[in-house]
């Protein structure tokens, strides 16, 4: 989303991850703040720290006193105790801290259950082939906004048992969490309100009409014999509709964008098809698309830095995997990269609890692309764009296939 801020000079001091550097390539910025700065500050958003390499981002990820996960997206809307009380949050279990976050990530864990995920994967070939048609017979087709975007889209959307037709509504809501962050706080929370109505209106129709989905199993699965607030029931929806979207899709795009611009990857993932489960593993690694936020619970000091209560923390996940220290050749993509033990999905009690079906969707959209295409080219290199904000990706990405 634009806006008239004022465009950062040093990183160290005024970083900004809306910035249009930072957006377009924040890769050279890390490298410095590393060798400078390894938690950079800025004033923006009422105050915020960025760690940038491997060990920093690690240790505050793990550290549940010093850090609350109350809410892990920054913007100008900074909540307080009062305004989400423990235990729920308001995208449980990523907002929850312990002890309830455990509690709350135990109930969702059989739904992202590898032999639950891998049953979805005739489904999700059969949306990418669908996309692919859709395309039409031309020479220059849009792999974030005609395949991408929609692969992640078309799982939730069954996943939860949402309307079909509601698609460009999920797409609107992603964007008013991740992208919409510069609003003032009274217009982010009447989008937050207006989104709010439309989940409260999908439950209800789950309610008066029952089935077998993700929804419906919120609604009776139970915690000592008490079944969810409706508050807990509602935050697991908006994440699971919030970060099962846009995370694949950004790690989607930027795959197709990367294999339309390295000819001699592409080749090899066409010619040796054996490779695509460590191609992925390194897609996951060099492009990783999450950074998530936590609040200071308590001041202290944390290598010199003097944290405040309710400061932002930004983990920043991709800078630690191009931490030199940590990977050799950091700054290299290798497809076939051996020794990949990447951050791409979080780290501590908060990793990313859907990272099977997020694997899945990567490596079927990938391997039905390439499929289809075994050759294409970047089409206009300088019309591609990404999205800012705290999940980046390729959104435009124009491809010519013939």
């Amino acid at each position: 989303m634009s806006t008239n801020k004022p465009l950062v000079e040093d990183f160290a001091t005024d970083w900004d991850h809306t910035d249009p550097q930072w957006v377009a390539n924040p890769y050279p910025i890390w490298e410095d703040l590393r060798e400078r700065c390894p938690v950079a500050h800025t004033n923006r958003y009422g105050g915020a720290w960025f760690p940038s390499t491997h060990e920093g981002v690690s240790r505050i990820a793990k550290d549940t006193e010093n850090y609350t996960s109350r809410s892990v997206v920054i913007s100008n809307l900074r909540p307080t105790d009062e305004d989400l009380p423990a235990p729920i949050g308001i995208a449980p279990p990523i907002t929850s801290d312990p002890p309830f976050h455990a509690i709350a990530r135990r109930l969702i864990l059989p739904a992202f259950a590898p032999g639950v995920v891998n049953a979805l994967e005739p489904q999700i070939r059969a949306l990418c082939n669908r996309l692919i048609d859709q395309m039409g017979s031309g020479d220059i087709v849009n792999g974030g906004t005609q395949y991408a975007q929609y692969i992640p889209v078309g799982v939730i959307q069954q996943m939860l048992g949402f309307p079909e037709d509601d698609i460009e509504i999920f797409l609107q809501i992603v964007m008013d969490v991740l992208d919409a962050i510069d609003l003032p706080a009274a217009e982010r929370q009447a989008r937050g309100d207006v989104n709010r109505a439309y989940f409260e209106a999908q439950v209800q129709d789950h309610i008066d009409n029952p089935r077998d989905d993700f929804t419906s199993y919120l609604l009776n699965v139970e915690i000592e014999g008490h079944k969810l607030e409706m508050d807990h029931v509602l935050g697991t929806i908006l994440l699971t509709l919030v970060a099962g979207i846009d995370t694949t899709w950004s790690a989607i795009s930027s795959s197709l964008w990367h294999l339309a611009h390295h000819p001699d990857d592409l080749a090899r993932l066409v010619n040796e098809p054996e490779l695509i489960d460590m191609a992925v593993e390194e897609f996951l690694r060099f492009y990783a698309p999450v950074t998530m936020a936590r609040l200071v619970a308590k001041d202290h000091d944390f290598d010199g830095c003097p944290m405040k209560k309710d400061d932002w923390i930004l983990l920043g996940f991709p800078a630690a995997n191009r931490d030199p220290k940590v990977f050799e050749d950091a700054d290299t993509f290798i497809i076939d990269r051996k020794e990949n033990r990447h951050v791409a999905f979080g780290l501590g009690i908060h990793r990313c609890a859907g990272s099977n079906l997020a694997r899945l969707e990567l490596k079927v959209a990938i391997q039905e692309f390439i499929k289809r295409f075994p050759t294409f080219t970047l089409e206009h290199p300088n019309e591609v764009t990404f999205a800012p904000g705290q999940v980046r990706g390729a959104r435009n990405v124009p491809i010519r296939v013939k």
